[in-house]
């Protein structure tokens, strides 16, 4: 049976099970972690088919719609973020760090690799570190009214980094031309750094990335078709486009974490950019 253990925070755990109902969470998901503890079989994701075995984990972002068929008997444990979690933070315990889990999320909805929705590892160890997060999780559920809300806390921190970290990871192994994985790398930089904007300087980056201050905007582009500056602003841009859909925050209060002077100046970004 499924149970918030934080509101709006929904663990389901299925044992043994050869049939999975359709999830009546998905149109108010904004994130689901999926953990296939045993058992094989196939999951249709958004019209497509892959295989699960042990150990299998997927990731899914708002809209994604799955099936799963069994063919052996199998276990799994799921963390849905839903919708409405990260629109009602008053009535979330204050120790919750929701803006940072929200930066991890978003920061996953943004990329690229997302669409692969099965997660890929840089090393054994993350995976197995990731499996035990969410094991730990899941004591803590079946302990009901005695659980621990500082190893959940902690460990949902924990289990969103380790997810954007390997996300980072497989952007950059999918650039497979020496010089596209630089990029990426840069990239990747940015959007771990996008809150900061001393660290997206060109000269901190050029800094960071070895190259020459007047070089590092001509590499970016070359590469991209896009200046840095401009890829830096679109990016940004994203993220208020996400946080209006899907967080209460107010546009001056976007606008100052991410780096505006204030509202009128994002807004009138905004509509530079974006018409």
């Amino acid at each position: 049976m499924p149970r918030t253990i934080i509101e709006n925070i929904v663990i389901q755990e299925y044992k043994d099970q050869t049939f999975f109902e359709f999830c009546k969470y998905t149109t108010i998901r904004f994130f689901e972690i999926l953990y296939f503890e045993k058992g094989t079989g196939i999951i249709k994701i958004n019209g497509k088919t892959v295989t699960y075995t042990p150990n299998s984990i997927f990731v899914f972002v708002p809209d994604d719609i799955y099936i799963v068929n069994a063919k052996t008997a199998t276990s799994t444990v799921t963390i849905k973020f839903l919708k409405s979690f990260f629109r009602n933070t008053n009535s979330q315990p204050a120790v919750l760090p929701v803006n940072d889990w929200f930066r991890k999320i978003e920061e996953i909805l943004n990329s690229e690799s997302h669409q692969l929705r099965e997660m890929k590892f840089e090393n054994a160890s993350d995976k197995l570190h990731l499996t035990s997060l969410i094991n730990m999780v899941t004591t803590e559920y079946h302990k009901k009214q005695f659980y621990d809300i500082f190893i959940i806390q902690n460990s949902l921190s924990v289990i969103l980094h380790l997810i954007a970290r390997n996300i980072q990871f497989l952007n950059s192994e999918s650039s497979k031309v020496t010089e596209s994985s630089k990029i990426q790398k840069i990239i990747n930089y940015i959007h771990s750094n996008i809150y900061n904007s001393e660290l997206l300087t060109t000269k901190h980056l050029a800094e960071e990335f070895h190259m020459a201050g007047n070089y590092i905007s001509e590499y970016f582009k070359k590469h991209t078709d896009v200046s840095l500056k401009k890829y830096i602003i679109n990016y940004k841009l994203k993220l208020v486009e996400t946080r209006l859909k899907y967080t209460d925050l107010q546009f001056s209060e976007i606008a100052t974490e991410l780096g505006f002077t204030d509202s009128s100046h994002l807004n009138k970004t905004f509509l530079s950019y974006k018409g």
